[in-house]
């Protein structure tokens, strides 16, 4: 997928713009109302600070997981172990 040109704290500041027509808008920023729209949809009724929330639970989430992965593991590695013996 083709990266962005703006940042998603500029893409949210770029959205709170309410004030102004979305052609006024998009011509501002040189993008096409297709993408304005993608990104209402996307990030619409978020603020910089809950994207920001967001990004660190995902991150965390990634985290757990790889732990949880990691004992799953050794649970298995030792169950094998009992088994055997």
């Amino acid at each position: 997928m083709k990266k962005s040109r703006f940042s998603e704290s500029q893409i949210i500041s770029i959205l709170n713009k309410q004030e102004l027509k979305v052609r006024d808008i998009c011509r501002e920023h040189r993008i096409s109302d297709s993408i304005f729209y993608n990104w209402k949809a996307r990030y619409g009724g978020l603020s910089v600070s809950e994207l920001a929330r967001i990004k660190e639970l995902k991150a965390e989430n990634a985290r757990l997981k790889s732990n949880y992965a990691d004992l799953s593991l050794v649970h298995h590695a030792l169950k094998d172990a009992v088994e055997k013996s």
